[in-house]
């Protein structure tokens, strides 16, 4: 899979998205589009998956009904969901593709999709945020 994860990056480059880092031995980077919003976007190659993952914001601990609307949410994204961390204290942006049979249209489409997410959804995020 060291192929994949090597045209993964490619496939960033070509779209002008800096990668911040990256850890080889785990096929995972952080990437960042601060124009689009995005910011330590964590991609990572887990066969056969790959993975897209945004911190978005802590949440307050009364936010109960925040979570029925992150639900709502979800339903207009075009990929990708808004979920929450194991603890239920943190929003992520999440996305997974079928890593054999990626190509750039997909990864940019997921990561478009987070772009957009974040234009539509950010100020009310932000007016929920711990």
């Amino acid at each position: 899979m060291k192929e994949k994860f090597e045209q993964v990056k490619q496939y960033l480059q070509d779209m002008g998205i800096a990668i911040v880092s990256e850890d080889p031995r785990e096929e995972l980077v952080v990437a960042e589009d601060e124009e689009s919003g995005i910011k330590n976007l964590v991609i990572d190659c887990e066969a056969p998956i790959l993975v897209l993952e945004q911190v978005i914001m802590k949440v307050k601990s009364d936010s109960e009904g925040f979570f029925k609307r992150l639900l709502q949410m979800n339903r207009e994204l075009v990929h990708g969901a808004f979920v929450l961390d194991e603890k239920g204290e943190t929003v992520l942006f999440r996305d997974t593709l079928q890593l054999e049979t990626l190509d750039r249209n997909e990864l940019e489409g997921s990561i478009h999709a987070l772009s957009l997410a974040l234009s539509e959804y950010g100020a009310e995020l932000l007016e929920q945020a711990a």
